[in-house]
């Protein structure tokens, strides 16, 4: 594989491709580079390669022509990439990809950037390995090459190591230990040193979906897993953040469709429903509030024909489900109660069809690190502007992009619930 390096900073390579396994592969000839200067192809005295941005603002951008005579000077099979932080995320199926190209040409942008021209005039694909600022695309480069090049035959040790790694099959790798055995009191587990190769494997996958389920959750949505592994992540002893989320399902005051305040009845498919989405995503409790005693009253007798009734007896997954219910008065009397069970008042994040919000569900996510949130839910035509005064923030929209955006509030919350804590289970 040849690597044809577009960059303004030739000697940043000079030593990561001069060195470990990078080093080897080139001095055997498994992989190739060629560093290309900007300034080589530019046509006036000082080897200009940025200047001012149009339009005004801080900084320099490289200029077009440059690059675009560094590319032309390329054959035009050749696979280009442009490092950018719009690129499609980087990952490991990425870099099996790219490691079936012969040649790969890598533009490495610095400054401010680019002028914009160069994506018009090339098939460039755009790549970025991660959400945060670096200096140039040369530091990119080097990630993308040394992830590409660990799948060329030869550039391993051992070959078999590539399949063993993280994100090989869509999980984090085990933790490795080596000598000594004992070290400041901490010990290498003792199956390590067993010598049964199938209890290791055992231990080792399991470590793999242990430690991916803490740490990056997410990734077990794509992972390949068998019926024993979900039989052992659902084992699992965690303090799960699905439990510091709540949902309250507001009956006063909420809106009706003359825009006045009003007080809604409970519903059956609200109650049954609702609680399901909370059951299944193992949610920290479900408050439906009513200031009506007879609501209240219709509402407790409906729980309970499901957890300690006849319902419960012929369904008992109905029943778990109901259990989580909590009937009261108001947002105040849930805000009350979660924080005697939780230790501390809880965020209060409102909900709404309408307006563009002002946090986001991947921000309520992040919320739930620090404690209980309490999702706020609106029958009839929405919270009243009183219960939004009460709240902390304002979710986005479920379509907040579309013009129509009703749906029924266990729609709703069913869509709010799994954006937000969806990839912990």
């Amino acid at each position: 594989m040849h690597f044809h390096i577009i960059t303004i900073l030739p000697e940043f390579f000079e030593s990561p491709l001069s060195c470990g396994l990078m080093g080897k592969a080139i001095e055997k000839g498994i992989v190739q580079t060629s560093l290309i200067f900007p300034r080589d192809f530019t046509s006036d005295r000082h080897s200009t390669v940025d200047d001012r941005p149009y339009g005004g603002g801080p900084g320099m951008v490289m200029m077009v022509d440059p690059l675009c005579r560094a590319l032309k000077s390329l054959p035009e099979y050749f696979k280009k990439i442009l490092l950018t932080p719009k690129g499609s995320p980087f990952d490991h199926n990425s870099a099996r990809r790219l490691s079936g190209e012969k040649n790969i040409v890598l533009v490495c942008g610095r400054y401010e950037g680019i002028d914009a021209r160069l994506e018009k005039l090339f098939d460039l694909e755009h790549i970025s390995i991660g959400d945060f600022v670096l200096n140039g695309g040369e530091a990119a480069a080097l990630c993308l090459m040394e992830s590409v090049s660990r799948f060329l035959p030869g550039f391993m040790g051992k070959q078999e190591s590539v399949g063993e790694e993280t994100f090989s099959d869509g999980l984090l790798e085990y933790p490795h230990y080596t000598r000594p055995e004992q070290y400041l009191g901490l010990s290498v587990p003792d199956v390590l040193l067993s010598g049964h190769h199938g209890r290791i494997s055992q231990w080792k996958r399991e470590r793999s979906l242990e430690i991916t389920l803490k740490f990056r959750p997410g990734l077990l949505d794509e992972a390949i897993l068998s019926n024993e592994d979900i039989q052992f992540l659902r084992k699992l002893e965690k303090i799960s953040l699905a439990r510091n989320l709540y949902l309250a399902l507001i009956h006063a005051p909420v809106m009706n469709k003359m825009g006045k305040e009003s007080v809604t009845s409970l519903t059956n498919l609200d109650i049954h429903d609702i609680a399901r989405v909370c059951e299944t995503f193992g949610l920290g409790g479900y408050y439906v509030c009513t200031p009506l005693k007879d609501q209240q009253i219709l509402g407790k007798r409906l729980i309970a024909h499901w957890t300690t009734g006849a319902g419960g007896l012929g369904n008992p997954d109905r029943a778990a489900a109901l259990s989580g219910i909590r009937v009261c008065e108001g947002l105040e009397d849930a805000v009350s109660r979660i924080e005697t069970q939780a230790g501390k008042k809880p965020h209060i994040v409102a909900t709404s069809a309408r307006g563009s919000g002002d946090i986001s569900f991947e921000r309520v996510r992040r919320l739930l690190d620090g404690g209980p949130v309490l999702l706020v839910l609106g029958t009839g035509y929405g919270l009243s502007p009183a219960v939004f005064s009460m709240a902390d923030s304002i979710l986005r929209p479920v379509c907040y992009l579309r013009p129509f955006n009703h749906l029924s509030v266990r729609s709703a919350a069913s869509i709010m619930v799994d954006r937000i804590i969806g990839d912990y289970y």
